[in-house]
Parts: structure tokens; C-alpha cells; sequence
């Protein structure tokens, strides 16, 4: 009976640092995998660089200002179903039928007393 007893605290010592030395494997793998990976993706960045440098002024002079007057015209883009595309290659963007009617405020959500806001 001696043993078992001795025999069971023994193992319940050993299976937290048994338990330690796996995470810190885990870990250590894990932060093989982030380095790898950050040194895949500086190598696609540095080859792409050249086809990036080329497109800028194209998306400095067309899609900026494009966005620009999206986002002033356009209130929550939730309240807007996706963009389809009519027969003559118009763009239709539709207000969904459950937004709030045009020009009216969404409610803003209220913030209780220690800062939590209801969503």
C-alpha cells in the first residue's frame, strides 16, 4: 500500500514539468514556424517590389480618389447589398431593404458605467 501511495505522488510531481517540457517545445516550434513564415513573406515583398513601384501611380491617381468619394457618399457599407453588374456594364451598388432610411444616423450603441459597450 506504501508503494502505491509513494508510487502516485511521485507521478503527480513528475507530470507537471513532463507538461512543461511540451510547451516549451510547443512554443519553441511555434516560434520556428513565425520565422519562417516572416522570411517567406520578406521574400515575396522583396520580388513583388518592382510590380508594386510600377502600379503606384495608378493607384494614387484612380483608385484613391475612387475610395475617396465612395466613402463620402456611401454611410455603412452594411447597409448595401453586393455590387452587380447590370447587361450594359453598369455598376449597381443596392441599399439592402433593412437599412435605415438615407440621411438618418444609426443609433449609436450605449456605453454603460464602466465603459462596456452592448453590441
Amino acid at each position: 500500500m506504501r508503494h502505491v501511495i509513494l508510487l502516485t505522488g511521485v507521478l503527480s510531481l513528475a507530470t507537471p514539468a513532463l507538461a512543461q517540457d511540451e510547451d516549451d517545445g510547443v512554443r519553441g516550434g511555434l516560434g520556428l514556424l513565425g520565422e519562417g513564415s516572416r522570411m517567406i513573406l520578406e521574400g515575396l515583398l522583396e520580388d513583388m517590389r518592382p510590380m508594386l513601384d510600377e502600379v503606384q501611380p495608378f493607384f494614387e491617381e484612380e483608385v484613391v480618389p475612387m475610395l475617396e468619394r465612395m466613402g463620402e457618399i456611401v454611410d455603412d457599407l452594411s447597409y448595401y447589398e453586393l455590387p452587380e453588374r447590370l447587361p450594359n456594364g453598369d455598376i449597381i451598388i443596392r441599399r439592402s431593404p433593412g437599412a435605415p432610411p438615407w440621411g438618418e444616423e444609426a443609433p449609436l450603441p450605449e456605453i454603460g458605467e464602466d465603459g462596456a459597450v452592448e453590441l
